[in-house]
C-alpha cells in the first residue's frame, strides 16, 4: 500500500540548481558585466558570464529562448567591439551608448528572469530562511516571485480578450485605456491576494515553518560557484591594472 504521504514536489526547472545559487549568478553576472569594462580579460570573461544563462536555457529545454538570447547578444557584444568604435558624431556616440548599456545590462535581466522563473515560491522561501535572511525581507520578495509571472497571465487573457472583441490596432489613446486600465486593476487585486495568501501560509508568523522543498548544494552548484569566483578574480585583477 502506498503511504498517502509520500509524494514529490513538482519543480519549475529541470536544472538541478540551488536557489541561492541562482541568485549568486545573477548578482555575479549584473555587477561584473555593469561595472566591468571590454577589452582583455574582460572580453573572455564577460562571454563566460554571458553564456550562463543560455546553459540554463539550455539545459532547462527551452530552446526558443536559448536561441533568442545568444543571438541578440552576439549582436550587441560584435557592435559594441567592432562596429561602434569606428563611428563618428552624435548619432555614433548614442549608438555606441544604447548598445554598451544593452550588451552590458541584458544578461543579468536574463538571468533574473531565468531566476523567477525557474525558482517556486517554497524553494525560494526554504533558502532563504537557510540564510537566516528576516521575514520582513523574505515576505515582499516571495510576493514579487509570484506578482511577475501572474500579471504576465493577465496581459496574456486580456489580450485574449481584445482580440475576441475585435480590438486591435486603432487610436493609440483608446488602445493605452483598454490596456493599462485593466492591468493596473488586475495589478492591485493581484497584490492584495498574494499578501492575503503569503500571510495565510505563516509567511508572517512567528513560530518556524516548516517546508517539504529539497533544496541543497550539489556537483553543478560548485561549478557555478568557481564561476562566479573566476568572473570577480578577472574584474578585480582589471580594476588593479587600471
Amino acid at each position: 500500500m502506498n503511504n498517502p504521504y509520500d509524494f514529490k514536489v513538482e519543480k519549475n526547472s529541470a536544472l538541478p540548481l540551488d536557489p541561492r545559487t541562482k541568485i549568486l549568478l545573477t548578482l555575479t553576472i549584473s555587477s561584473v558585466l555593469i561595472a566591468g569594462g571590454h577589452g582583455g580579460i574582460m572580453n573572455i570573461a564577460r562571454l563566460c558570464l554571458a553564456s550562463i544563462p543560455f546553459v540554463c536555457f539550455l539545459w532547462d529545454r527551452r530552446f526558443c529562448a536559448a536561441l533568442i538570447y545568444p543571438a541578440t547578444y552576439i549582436i550587441l557584444f560584435v557592435g559594441e567591439i567592432a562596429l561602434l568604435p569606428h563611428m563618428h558624431g552624435i548619432l555614433g556616440n548614442l549608438c555606441l551608448s544604447v548598445v554598451a548599456i544593452f550588451s552590458h545590462m541584458l544578461p543579468g535581466f536574463i538571468m533574473g528572469y531565468f531566476l523567477i522563473s525557474s525558482t517556486t515560491v517554497s524553494e525560494f522561501v526554504a533558502s532563504m530562511e537557510r540564510m537566516h535572511i528576516p521575514q520582513q525581507i523574505i515576505i515582499p520578495v516571495s510576493v514579487m516571485f509570484r506578482f511577475f509571472p501572474t500579471v504576465g497571465e493577465e496581459t496574456a487573457a486580456i489580450n485574449d480578450a481584445m482580440r475576441m472583441r475585435g480590438i486591435m490596432f486603432g487610436n493609440p489613446m483608446k488602445m493605452l485605456e483598454y490596456r493599462l486600465v485593466p492591468m493596473l486593476m488586475c495589478s492591485v487585486k493581484i497584490g492584495e491576494e498574494l499578501s492575503a495568501a503569503a500571510l495565510t501560509r505563516g509567511l508572517g508568523s512567528p513560530v518556524k515553518r516548516t517546508n517539504i522543498c529539497e533544496i541543497g548544494f550539489g556537483i553543478p552548484d560548485i561549478f557555478a560557484v568557481l564561476i562566479c569566483a573566476l568572473g570577480f578574480a578577472a574584474f578585480l585583477l582589471t580594476r588593479m591594472t587600471i
